[in-house]
Formats: C-alpha cells, structure tokens, sequence
C-alpha cells in the first residue's frame, strides 16, 4: 500500500503538476496550461485551508466527527490531477468521473490501510479533487492538435522518476495550525482547552462545577 500511496505524494504531484503545464504550453495551448496551473492552486489552496480549519479550530464545530481532523491531500491531488488530465483531454464528463473517482479510491484505500486518514477525511479530499477535475473540464476547451500520448508519457515517466520521495506537507501543516491556535483567539474553543482535543485542562474547575 505505501508503493500506492507514495504516488500521491506532494514530491510527485508538483513535478508532475509543472510537467503538464509545460507540456501544454510546448504543445501551443498556453491557456490550457494557464488554467491547469489555476485549477491546481485554487484546489490545493482548499485543501490547506481546510486542513488548517480542522486541525487549528475543528473543536470549534458542534458537528465534526470525532475522525475529522485532516482531509486527505493526497486523495485530493490523486482525483484531480486524474480527472483534470482526463477532463483537458477527452471533454467528457463520463470519462472524468470514473477515472477520478477510481483514482481517488485506489489512494483513499492505501491511506486508510497504512491508517493515514480515516474515511470522513479520505470522502473529503475526493470531494474536494473530483470538484476540481469538475472545474477543469468546465473551464477548458483543448485545441484539436494537442497530442495526448507524449503527454501522458511525460507524465508517467516523471511520476516513476520521484516515486519514493516525500516532503513533509502535513508536518508543516500541523505546525501552522498549531501557531494559528495559539496566535487567535477564534481558533480557542475557551481559555483552559487544549487545542489538539478541546479538552479542558487538569486542575481547572468548570464554571458552576
């Protein structure tokens, strides 16, 4: 499962994320690989902060699971780049969906096995990346030339050249919740609560108690 999930991570996904804008704009389709670029930051982009809402103020939220404390970024770059690579080269919806979400569950699956994430948090880093593979197929109309074959091949030989490699996203992404929990006050559920659990401290009495 690790040789799986190792394909989703982010010292993969971001050479292969410049490869395909690169390749797009070798290709002549530069707005392609304009709004490939956007896609992929404006998704990343919800990942983090939903990563640093749940994990910095997710005591906050009357209605999180108790197994809700960071969405799967790797399951969400899974499905989008997928889907979105399969959006900007067939145009059709009933492509996009199998393959991102196929994807998405291949990832999701060797995540919860090596107990990585729970399974609230693999269904919303699907979401968050079938949304953006979503977008990617309303925003783009590829030119008729583009050639999809040396496209996917740059792509699978630059995904076999990083697989194994990892940098520690998550690490810094629990280390800046952390400051922000400490930094603001709407992130503290009451002046005595760790901010980890929201469970109050030991010695400190609750009110009326």
């Amino acid at each position: 499962m690790s040789y799986l999930t190792d394909f989703a991570d982010q010292a993969v996904v971001l050479p292969v994320v410049a490869v395909i804008a690169i390749a797009l704009a070798v290709q002549g389709w530069r707005r392609g690989a304009l709004i490939w670029l956007g896609v992929v930051f404006i998704t990343f982009g919800l990942v983090v902060s939903l990563k640093l809402a749940f994990l910095g103020c997710g005591q906050l939220l009357p209605l999180r699971p108790s197994d809700l404390r960071s969405p799967s970024g790797h399951v969400a770059s899974a499905a989008l780049i997928a889907g979105g690579l399969t959006a900007l080269l067939t145009r059709r919806f009933k492509s996009v969906l199998p393959v991102a979400g196929l994807t998405a569950g291949v990832i999701g699956l060797s995540r919860l096995v090596l107990g990585m994430h729970s399974v609230p948090e693999v269904i919303i880093g699907a979401l968050v990346g079938l949304a953006g593979a979503a977008g990617m197929l309303s925003l783009a109309d590829p030119p008729a030339s583009l050639r999809p074959a040396r496209l996917i091949a740059v792509v699978v030989l630059v995904a076999a050249l990083f697989h194994g490699m990892h940098l520690p996203a998550e690490a810094a992404i629990r280390h800046t919740a952390s400051r922000a929990s400490r930094l603001f006050a709407v992130c503290r559920a009451s002046p005595h609560q760790d901010w980890r659990t929201g469970v109050r401290a030991p010695g400190i009495s609750s009110p009326g108690s």
